[in-house]
């Protein structure tokens, strides 16, 4: 089959790999029908995810039809139309039990390797280096799928592809981020990024009941996406962020602030993100947590950091005596994306939202190693990327 294949910093290539087979009882088989290109995807692109290796297939937006299933799966049948969650879960340890299912216990054979990172491993990821598992990712013509009775929801009939895709991944994430805000009548709700996570953040503080959303970035399509969903936006490059937050809330600060950068801040945005991209580039640093610390600052005494940027290893400079001495609240995962699901998928099916709004790019997996590169400068107004194998 063709997929999506890893061969370091910005090496992507779609080549030929072995077609995948049931290693398991639990397993399933999908055809890929929609992938998508994930900004997480790009931290692997730019070199700074470890644990990657020679030929690994990328990819964790993924859905498609069910092609074969293992004699222990008893929820799916062939041509079952299914969504994958990036998160795998096996669906009965104490966490997945608990709906923590991105802490899964059993489904990151490589957990020993990540124990000695974080002091525990979380679950096993689609696409997302051997140190979460090694699993192959989506980005492919077919994709297996283990403990795929947990691993997958089935789609209704009459929504399409695209208004579902992103159920996988993107929808629970930022909605996840909004859940975390606690989110109260009248709340004024700071979002940094406006990249696809912090765009359905966006729609999914609003469904939550914010009475205003500030959404921060510099890229003027993000922004203008922003702004149609009807949040305030922000340059971060034009203006003096905590100046403008005090200035919108009468001096108070956001009553609850959303990080959807994650470790990759821009470094022009501050001395502090400048002195944060020298130290990873002279390996003196992991992570460039320029934004972590903006959001707590300009967050209200007693108010909430949700944090659902990824990070992967140790920051500095981050102001807990801020932290602490205002009373915040820190609330943060990787997003248990089958504790959302049925919930989400209803929201889609009502027509409360379409998460398709947010693509800007379509194409075939041959053109994904191009797109990727698009994808990362962000050229030619791309904010999404969907493949079709």
């Amino acid at each position: 089959m063709k997929a999506l294949t890893w061969h370091g910093k910005g090496d992507i290539r779609c080549e030929s790999v072995p077609d995948p087979k049931i290693e398991d009882g639990k397993d399933a088989i999908i055809k890929v029908t929609a992938c998508a290109i994930c900004g997480s995807d790009l931290h692997i692109y730019g070199g700074i995810i470890p644990g990657m290796e020679h030929g690994d297939v990328l990819g964790h937006e993924t859905m498609g039809e069910v092609v074969e299933v293992g004699r222990e799966t008893s929820t799916l049948k062939v041509g079952d139309r299914v969504v994958i969650p990036f998160t795998i879960a096996c669906g009965d340890c104490f966490f997945c039990k608990r709906g923590f299912f991105s802490g899964c216990e059993r489904s990151n054979p490589n957990k020993a390797v990540a124990e000695k990172m974080w002091g525990y491993s979380p679950a096993g990821l689609f696409g997302y280096s051997h140190i979460l598992g090694g699993y192959a990712g989506g980005q492919a013509e077919y994709l297996r799928v283990p403990f795929a009775d947990t691993g997958h929801i089935k789609v209704p009939e009459g929504l399409t592809d695209e208004q579902v895709l992103f159920l996988s991944d993107i929808f629970p994430t930022g909605y996840m981020a909004a859940e975390f805000c606690d989110i109260q009548p009248g709340d004024t709700i700071a979002i940094w990024g406006c990249g696809p996570v912090g765009q359905m953040a966006i729609r999914s503080a609003f469904l939550l009941g914010a009475a205003r959303v500030i959404a921060i970035d510099t890229v003027p399509e993000r922004l203008a996406l922003a702004h149609a969903a009807g949040a305030l936006t922000l340059d971060f490059l034009e203006e003096d962020i905590y100046e403008r937050i005090r200035d919108l809330t009468n001096g108070r600060g956001a009553d609850a602030c959303i990080d959807a950068v994650g470790t990759e801040a821009e470094p022009r945005s501050s001395a502090y993100a400048m002195i944060d991209r020298i130290k990873t580039a002279t390996f003196m640093g992991t992570d460039r947590p320029h934004v972590l610390r903006q959001a707590i600052q300009c967050c209200r005494n007693f108010g909430t950091v949700s944090v659902v940027g990824v990070y992967g290893g140790f920051i500095d400079k981050v102001p807990m005596g801020s932290a602490i001495n205002r009373g915040l609240t820190f609330r943060m995962a990787q997003t248990p994306v089958q504790r959302y699901l049925q919930s989400l998928m209803t929201r889609i099916e009502t027509g409360e939202i379409d998460p398709s709004f947010v693509i800007t790019h379509r194409a075939g997996l041959e053109d994904g190693p191009e797109l990727y590169k698009t994808f990362r400068d962000k050229q030619d107004g791309c904010i999404k990327v969907v493949l079709k194998p």
